[in-house]
């Protein structure tokens, strides 16, 4: 495809709300270049050879061979995915690097949290914001896992409000060196890193600035690290506290510019935010293969238990948010990737094409981070649920699985800042004119006040109906959207339960729409039948959406409305949310579990 015909197709972030999206112009895991497929297959492999054998090790707080994985994992090239060759990386798209994380990262949280905090936050503000000489001296050696990388920037007064950080950086008399002082926390590499991105205060600055700094522990320069932290789950994931005593840190090792640093911390959260979905898929995969099994194997009753309702209920519903959770990933993925070829195309340097490639998506970043963090919680505790009693005990892999899963929903920002921030961006974006809002809100607004039509359509056509479903869904977020913007305006950032509503809203409509299209692209070229089960979880998805639409759009209607214009709008709720013809939800279920049950896996 020719760069101007993909500029003009490709959606911005956030439109996926406003414009419909066709089923050829998304990317799906079944579209993975052969060079995509011999990555992946190699990483699972290492995985499977490198990580998961040494469980038990990981569990037992060893340190050390977090470190020596990652040594190996280096010398496979698998930390410079996403590296520019021009520093010793490989080069690869933004898809690579996304299943790389994707399948590295099951075999225990703790090394998925050091190999993505090595290659994201460690490595690339570096790569992205550092000047020639930076690159060149410190991004090889990262790429290779020659040295690692660990970034600086929580402390105990600055978690969430990351630009209240206390930490200070003074120039010394000569102008050589910045004095450092101050106090890191949840410092994740800590004990074995040697290259640290510090983020500092100069004087009386707005905005944070950032430095990167050369760590020796046989020339500590100030530097003293805390114990390790003795956490619930990814527990030989390297995580202390940093202290700074008159740490001296040269002045051209400054990281962009003055009071750059909190644009340098927001945009390596907007990357770690889809990388950490990314890092929660193939973890889903693997629990719900050890869930099938094991409902497999065990009986009751003289049954096993992979035969009994509850339990196809719950590997169901398991197996669809695992798989609707890969397909809005890598539609998000494959979006930034030809967001970044389009820059590039257009002139911008590689480091200025991908810092705002993903910065255009940062709504779907944050949605995804929600979305799967909490995905893979739920689907370990299922887990647990299935395992019964034996669930409980660390001798099964379910414990470790949900312990590990917790720490998802509070790293590169908390599910709740997240759900703020996607609808808070998205209001932005329509300020700035990037997505028409405005004119979609008065269409629905006018809409409401008009006579509903009760023809029927035909839904003959695979995905019509849940289609259409998706395009009144999208009303029902602006029509709550739009009238509590209309009622508060900017205002409207202080009223954290409406945008927490409005977000759940936001997100379901994203990943329902994601499953679908996925489903429907498939089913085209595969077929229908050779797609039974997906087709099965892209509309059981979908009715389960579409029931936490309600409810979020329910409670923020009755909350800020009142009157007739809140009768209004919840006749207008009741005429956006109806299908025509309801999904008979346990058929559904069924024929996903019969699916599993006889691959005796997660096979999808």
């Amino acid at each position: 495809m020719i760069m101007s015909e993909l500029n003009k197709d490709l959606l911005r972030g956030g439109q996926f709300l406003v414009k419909e999206t066709k089923c050829e112009d998304i990317f799906t895991p079944e579209d993975f270049s052969e060079e995509q497929t011999m990555m992946r297959d190699a990483v699972k492999e290492f995985n499977d050879r490198e990580i998961i054998p040494h469980k038990d090790r990981f569990e037992a707080k060893d340190y050390a061979l977090t470190e020596e994985t990652m040594r190996k994992a280096g010398e496979l090239g698998f930390l410079g995915v996403a590296v520019p060759e021009a520093y010793g990386g490989l080069g690869m798209g933004f898809v690579s690097t996304m299943l790389t994380c994707d399948y590295i990262s099951s075999g225990t949280g703790s090394f998925s949290t050091a190999f993505g905090a090595h290659t994201g936050i460690g490595t690339m503000p570096i790569t992205l914001y550092g000047t020639e000489e930076q690159k060149q001296k410190y991004v090889p050696a990262l790429a290779m896992g020659e040295r690692f990388g660990a970034y600086c920037l929580t402390e105990p007064g600055a978690g969430s409000d990351a630009n209240s950080g206390k930490t200070t950086a003074e120039l010394t008399e000569d102008g050589k060196h910045y004095k450092i002082n101050g106090q890191k926390m949840w410092i994740s590499n800590a004990g074995f890193a040697e290259i640290f991105i510090v983020f500092a205060r100069i004087e009386d600055d707005k905005n944070i600035t950032g430095f990167i700094l050369e760590y020796d522990k046989n020339n500590p320069n100030g530097v003293t690290l805390g114990e390790e932290e003795h956490k619930l789950g990814i527990r030989a994931s390297s995580t202390r506290q940093v202290f700074f005593n008159d740490t001296l840190i040269p002045v051209e090792n400054m990281l962009s510019v003055r009071g750059g640093g909190f644009k340098i911390a927001m945009n390596a959260l907007n990357v770690g935010r889809i990388k950490l979905a990314g890092a929660c898929l193939d973890s889903q995969r693997r629990i719900i293969s050890h869930a099938v099994n094991y409902a497999n194997e065990r009986k009751q009753f003289k049954t096993p238990i992979a035969e009994f309702g509850a339990i196809k209920m719950k590997l169901a519903e398991m197996a669809t948010s695992a798989y609707v959770g890969e397909s809005a990933s890598y539609r998000a993925a494959k979006n930034i990737e030809d967001r970044i070829a389009i820059r590039e195309a257009e002139g911008s340097s590689h480091q200025d094409a991908e810092l705002k490639g993903v910065e255009e998506y940062a709504i779907e970043c944050s949605i995804l981070k929600v979305a799967v963090s909490e995905d893979v919680q739920n689907c370990a505790d299922e887990g647990i649920q299935i395992y019964g009693g034996m669930g409980f005990s660390e001798e099964t892999p379910m414990e470790s699985a949900w312990r590990d899963a917790r720490i998802a929903r509070i790293y590169e920002g908390t599910n709740e800042i997240n759900r703020l921030l996607s609808v808070g961006m998205l209001v932005k974006k329509a300020m700035k004119g990037h997505v028409d809002l405005l004119n979609p809100a008065m269409a629905v607004q006018n809409e409401l006040m008009g006579i509903p039509s009760f023809d029927t359509p035909d839904y003959s056509e695979l995905f019509s109906e849940e289609k259409e479903m998706i395009a009144k869904l999208k009303k029902v977020f602006l029509m709550v959207a739009g009238a509590a913007l209309q009622k508060f305006g900017p205002e409207l950032e202080q009223h954290q339960q409406l945008l927490t509503a409005a977000s759940n809203i936001l997100i379901e409509i994203y990943m329902a729409e994601s499953g679908i299209l996925r489903t429907e692209k498939n089913a085209k070229r595969f077929g229908e039948e050779a797609q039974k089960e997906q087709i099965a979880m892209a509309k059981l998805y979908l009715y389960n959406a579409v029931e936490m639409i309600t409810k979020s759009a329910r409670e923020g209607i009755i909350s800020f409305a009142e009157g007739d214009e809140q009768r209004m709008m919840l006749m207008g709720l009741k005429r956006f949310t109806k299908y025509a013809n309801y999904p008979n939800v346990i058929e559904l279920r069924n024929t996903i579990a019969e699916k599993l049950k006889a691959e005796n896996k997660y096979c999808f």
